[in-house]
């Protein structure tokens, strides 16, 4: 399925990629920030991965359904990067380009998402 937004896919990749990068620290560390590491990174990555697999969903259901998946994700990666922020595990100039991107992928794939659903009616 030809995707509706051509640059969501290399703009999650690359979301993914920062991600990785933040999260290799988080990793390293001890207790409470290791955790939300682990569940920021299975969050964050899970956005484009989601994405790349939905360009070849055979209908528009099956890709409205996925991007509804990688909305979700998105979603629970800004919160986690918020709950960073709010916790100080990590410097504010460093989660909050993060923050920002997150927020904007979440409306750009919110619109996808809805003009898709409404080609379904």
């Amino acid at each position: 399925m030809q995707n509706e937004a051509p640059n969501i896919v290399p703009r999650t990749f690359q979301f993914a990629l920062r991600i990785v990068r933040l999260c290799s620290q988080l990793i390293e560390s001890t207790g409470v920030a290791r955790t939300i590491g682990y569940q920021l990174v299975k969050s964050g990555i899970a956005i484009g991965a989601i994405i790349e697999e939905v360009q070849a969903s055979p209908d528009k259901p099956d890709f409205a359904r996925g991007l509804t998946q990688a909305l979700k994700e998105a979603r629970l990666t800004n919160y986690w990067l918020r709950l960073l922020v709010e916790s100080r595990v990590l410097p504010d100039q460093l989660l909050e380009p993060l923050v920002q991107e997150s927020t904007e992928i979440m409306k750009v794939l919110g619109a996808i998402t809805a003009n898709t659903y409404r080609g379904l009616s």
